[in-house]
């Protein structure tokens, strides 16, 4: 069953007649998504340093956002989290999860370098991808002068950002010269055919709609064949094998959540340490709005201490 906090958030959002994405342009939905942040999350907390960065890319400049946690000292050298916010490679921005990487820093007692990658429709699949490997690379690189930790990098992201950290996983291992050490996967998007059990039964009334889903995936996927490519539905990759531990976290009211089962089956049955954890009474999107949900205040934790652990050996 919905958690009541959450069916209370729903109604509230009927009542208020907040509008669904897909009938707003990606302009409009990026202020919108901007601005309604500070109705559900938490306020921001203090961390000991926030430092914006810029990345070079094969496309451009790539904006960079750096957290140090509370309590640390400047010259210590922390592992580091790169985090891709979420937002159906459509909108989204480092300050729509400001609050989430903080929460995280602190929580895991590590650095986090969140990214503003680029996104559809104005840029389409795959530049968000390249975006953000090149972004992985240059924090790995700089990491000695940014008093980071190079062989304790994590990757991780909610949504489209799971979808990106697993495709980034991937990726490194296979070009062999981005040690990454661990994944953090929330209710990631796994495969673009959308066409599991969870996409029918939760496509309707659980804020992340059908009707969504194919607006963020028609502007950032150019033609439908491009569904088979493992970089936009890692899923589909032929050799999980050699991947980083992951978390894979999921809903129970999210389209996405059968896809994020199986992804985290997939790396289990390819010899990988893979945790799966379902909020059940949960909606996609949840993890930020830890203002009116607890539920979401308990899986941000989950993270963190999932991450302490990882990069404690």
């Amino acid at each position: 069953m919905l958690h009541s906090q959450t069916q209370a958030l729903l109604d509230l959002m009927v009542a208020r007649g907040v509008p669904p994405t897909h009938t707003l342009t990606p302009t409009e939905a990026r202020t919108f998504y901007r601005e309604r942040r500070t109705f559900t999350q938490p306020a921001p907390p203090a961390v000991a340093m926030v430092r914006d960065l810029q990345a070079g890319g094969p496309h451009g400049a790539i904006p960079l956002r750096l957290y140090r946690p509370c309590g640390s000292s400047a010259t210590a050298s922390l592992p580091v989290l790169v985090y891709y916010h979420g937002g159906g490679w459509v909108i989204g921005d480092l300050d729509t999860h400001d609050t989430l990487c903080r929460e995280l820093a602190n929580g895991a007692g590590c650095a986090v370098v969140a990214v503003d990658y680029r996104m559809g429709p104005e840029h389409r699949f795959p530049a968000a991808v390249d975006d953000c490997l090149a972004a992985a690379r240059w924090v790995h690189s700089h990491a000695s002068e940014l008093q980071l930790d190079a062989t304790r990098l994590a990757v991780g992201g909610d949504s489209a950002g799971g979808n990106l950290a697993a495709v980034i996983s991937i990726t490194a291992r296979d070009a062999g010269d981005l040690p990454i050490a661990y994944q953090l996967l929330i209710y990631p998007a796994t495969d673009q055919h959308r066409n599991t059990p969870s996409h029918t039964s939760n496509g309707q009334g659980y804020l992340l709609t059908t009707e969504t889903m194919d607006y963020f995936s028609g502007h950032y996927i150019t033609d439908p064949a491009q569904y088979k490519d493992w970089r936009a539905s890692p899923l589909l990759h032929a050799d999980l094998v050699r991947l980083p531990p992951a978390l894979v976290l999921t809903a129970g009211y999210d389209p996405l959540r059968d896809e994020g089962a199986a992804y985290a089956e997939a790396l289990t049955a390819a010899g990988n340490r893979a945790s799966y954890v379902c909020f059940e009474r949960q909606i996609h999107g949840f993890i930020t709005m830890g203002k009116l949900l607890d539920e979401a205040n308990t899986a941000v934790a989950l993270c963190a201490a999932e991450l302490k652990r990882a990069f404690a050996g």
